[in-house]
């Protein structure tokens, strides 16, 4: 598969949320863009680093765990 092209859950283990959540936020009209091949979702790469960025521009500051 395109390296471009992720899974719910490569999306999930970028970004340490659980697949849940996605699939919740899908269902809900919230998170990064998605878009489904057959039956099953995907994200874009791009659109994933670009909701990253724009949650971090959201919330102003970096928080890191020790």
């Amino acid at each position: 598969m395109n390296r471009n092209i992720l899974s719910t859950q490569q999306v999930a283990d970028m970004t340490g949320l659980s697949p849940n959540t996605f699939r919740a936020w899908r269902s809900q009209g919230k998170g990064p863009r998605w878009f489904k091949l057959g039956l099953r979702c995907f994200y874009m790469r791009e659109d994933i680093e670009a909701w990253i960025e724009q949650q971090y521009a959201t919330t102003g500051k970096a928080e890191y765990s020790a």
